[in-house]
């Protein structure tokens, strides 16, 4: 057996509220991103990426008062390459027991004719804005964006002047999902030979899974000496997404063997946060993603169903509790009580203040008046719907009723309450679900277009709940919305108006310096 508290540590850097962020629709209010941030705390996460302070006023908000409730973790902030984003990310982070500065440039040749900058110029321009960080901040992060597409030598270049100017932590971001492992290892184990001074500082990796590899790629880096895992809850982050936390923390805990390496996190807590970064995103988890998705730890078939009663480890590597999965799926129903209700609540992951309870076990007896049995998914539909229609309700559902017949057009009765004023009026279309969403554009006048329209099932049988999800784009601006309900149709509407509210916050939001405005890009991985 091995000793794993002699094995090297390997810090987990989460970059959820940063990188995982820049979904399309994914953005987070102030109070989501305090909550996923206490619950990263929570878990053990050695840094957390709270947030791009000179993006708006709302993120360098989050980014300061995350900074000032973190109790375990260092808190990060992103700045680019110049004096202006340095000094607003010290503003924020300054406050946290242990604050970071992290700033990158893009130094590969594709990158390097956004700013318009000769190699001399940007070396010149790393040397002068990580100089500045340190100057404030005893930790700093440099990452050279699109590093696994730079020129090896100019790579090494601009990596020695970095750590020269005061970097702690060199961040290796595979920005495009481009790298395969051996290559991820590769370059790591290149650059630490190669380069003076790399002993001194802990290496990162930050994978992106355009090619699905991103966790293999994070994992073979830190094989090669990588030290520094960046990585989201579920995944998240732009395009196909990041390194998922779930993932390389549970294959360096179950294949400790082969990779013998340790975290600081606590895996129990990790099925929790998945559903919390889900619910808040709006970015629900398939159902077959590895460690928290609905199937990962599901048996159907005849011959898995009967190895599992011989023996759990038969056709199971990791048990469901190590992540926080419990065995149980106590059905809950009309006659259940709020004691088992919270009981019940806190084993799925929510604990709940008693105002809290009190507005989600009316919902819960309105739920269980239309089905005879309440399962532990009708619940976590339940509380979805819940965070869902606390973010800003300033649009809400108060009526509904759709006529249907063998022939269309399909009517839809609608009331909204539009900023505390009822609106009623009917509408006609393709299908009831048509027609309720023409009466909710003939209330609420836009011109956001319906991307995607997705229904499912949370449990079996014809008085399961329908969990209907909505993606809308305006401007470039893109949201989602997600409500849970017995009827499709009401679960169609709330979702529609859930992303409406979310679009009326994203017009509202502070916009961008100017600065920020030229540039066309906007993160480091």
């Amino acid at each position: 057996m091995t000793d794993r508290a002699k094995q090297d540590r390997v810090l987990i850097f989460d970059t959820t509220l940063r990188d995982g962020e820049q979904s399309p629709g994914a953005t987070m209010s102030h109070t989501e991103k305090l909550e996923i941030a206490g619950l990263l705390d929570e878990m053990g996460v050695d840094i957390i990426e709270a947030g791009f302070p000179i993006a708006s006023e709302g993120d360098f908000a989050a980014v300061s008062e995350i900074a000032k409730r973190a109790k375990g973790a260092t808190i990060c902030g992103l700045a680019r390459a110049n004096f202006k984003d340095i000094d607003r990310c010290w503003e924020a982070v300054k406050h946290a027991r242990s604050p970071r500065i992290h700033t990158f440039i893009g130094t590969s040749p594709l990158h390097r004719a956004i700013p318009n900058l000769t190699k001399d110029e940007m070396a010149e321009r790393i040397h002068d804005t990580v100089t500045h960080a340190r100057n404030l901040c005893d930790n700093v992060q440099w990452s050279p964006m699109d590093a696994t597409r730079t020129e090896y030598d100019y790579l090494c270049r601009t990596i020695e002047i970095a750590i020269k100017a005061g970097a702690t932590t060199i961040n290796i971001p595979d920005t495009v999902g481009y790298t395969a492992p051996r290559e991820s290892a590769d370059l790591i184990a290149r650059l630490i030979a190669d380069i003076p001074g790399a002993d001194e500082v802990t290496f990162a990796t930050h994978c992106h899974n355009d090619l699905g590899m991103a966790t293999a790629n994070a994992l073979a880096a830190v094989d090669a000496g990588a030290r520094q895992i960046e990585c989201t809850i579920n995944g998240l982050g732009e395009r196909a997404g990041n390194t998922a936390l779930e993932e390389v923390v549970m294959a360096l805990r179950v294949r400790n063997d082969i990779m013998p390496y340790q975290t600081g996190i606590d895996t129990t807590k990790i099925m929790n946060i998945s559903r919390r970064v889900a619910t808040v995103s709006g970015f629900q988890v398939q159902y077959n993603k590895a460690i928290v998705g609905k199937n990962a730890f599901a048996h159907e078939s005849g011959i898995h169903q009967d190895g599992m009663l011989k023996n759990a480890e038969t056709f199971e590597i990791m048990r469901p509790e190590d992540v926080g999965l419990s065995e149980t799926n106590i059905v809950m129903g009309k006659h259940s009580g709020r004691a088992a209700l919270r009981s019940k609540l806190k084993n799925l992951g929510f604990d709940l203040a008693d105002n809290q309870l009190n507005d989600v076990f009316v919902r819960f007896k309105a739920l269980a008046d239309r089905k005879k049995e309440v399962y532990d998914d009708d619940l976590l539909a339940l509380m979805r719907d819940q965070a869902s229609g606390e973010v800003h309700d300033r649009i809400q559902v108060k009526f509904l009723r759709v006529i249907c017949g063998t022939e269309a057009p399909q009517s839809a009765d609608l009331t909204l309450s539009i900023d505390g004023v009822d609106h009623q009026t009917t509408a006609q279309g393709d299908g009831p679900v048509d027609a309720t969403f023409n009466a909710v554009k003939t209330l609420f006048p836009h011109h956001a277009h319906l991307q995607l329209y997705q229904v499912h099932a949370v449990t079996e049988g014809t008085d399961a709940q329908a969990t209907v999800s909505v993606r809308m784009e305006e401007d470039g601006r893109i949201v989602t919305g997600e409500s849970a309900d017995t009827d499709t149709v009401v679960a169609s509407a709330k979702a529609y108006v859930n992303a409406l509210n979310r679009l009326l916050v994203r017009r509202q939001k502070s916009a961008p310096d100017a600065d920020v405005k030229s540039v066309s890009y906007k993160s480091a991985g």
